[in-house]
């Protein structure tokens, strides 16, 4: 069981961030081998429209908008955030000298495993609450008796829902430093 769990759930996610790591140091890579280091300074941009645009999901999933299908939303948001924070993170290595970039990257960083965590932690919390039900249905219990036996199992299921909780927080504080910091960068661009 361990080992089923380390390949299908520990795996998957180590292997997500570090394609995420692994594409920031070969585009960063490459860009500085192609001599157009300066490109990097301008993926802030589009890695923070497709980051916006990634919260189409979250306004789906709280009825502000009623356009789109969650699921695809849900998909939308997983793809553009990944692109999005590889984007950022190629910006992010073009030389920066103040503190508050790195506490935008820092937050978002955090923003991203937090996400990628709840996600796993939610996907595996579903299907270990829908095997036992199959199982105590396929033993023959009836519907009250399986609610019953699962109450602690969903209400810990509840509560991993809840998980948002928590990346929400994470993600106003990275909003909150990435606005300042594009703030920031208007107020000391040398326009002339």
């Amino acid at each position: 069981m361990q080992a089923s769990l380390l390949r299908k759930e520990v795996l998957p996610f180590l292997l997500l961030f570090g394609a995420l790591i692994a594409g920031t140091v070969i585009v960063d890579a490459l860009l500085h081998r192609l001599d157009l280091v300066w490109v990097g300074r301008y993926l802030g941009i589009p890695g923070t429209l497709l980051i916006l645009l990634s919260f189409f999901y979250s306004m789906r999933k709280r009825k502000l908008i009623s356009a789109g299908s969650p699921r695809v939303l849900l998909r939308l948001h997983e793809t553009f955030t990944w692109i999005g924070a590889l984007m950022i993170l190629v910006h992010a290595g073009v030389h920066v000298y103040a503190i508050l970039p790195w506490l935008a990257l820092a937050a978002m960083m955090v923003n991203i495993i937090s996400g990628m965590t709840g996600k796993v932690l939610l996907d595996r919390s579903r299907r270990f609450l829908a095997e036992k039900r199959a199982g105590y249905s396929a033993q023959g219990l009836a519907a009250d008796e399986i609610e019953r036996r699962l109450f602690w199992d969903a209400t810990a299921f509840d509560l991993m829902k809840r998980w948002r909780a928590f990346h929400l927080p994470i993600t106003l504080a990275f909003a909150v430093l990435g606005l300042t910091h594009i703030v920031t960068i208007f107020l000391f661009w040398q326009w002339s």
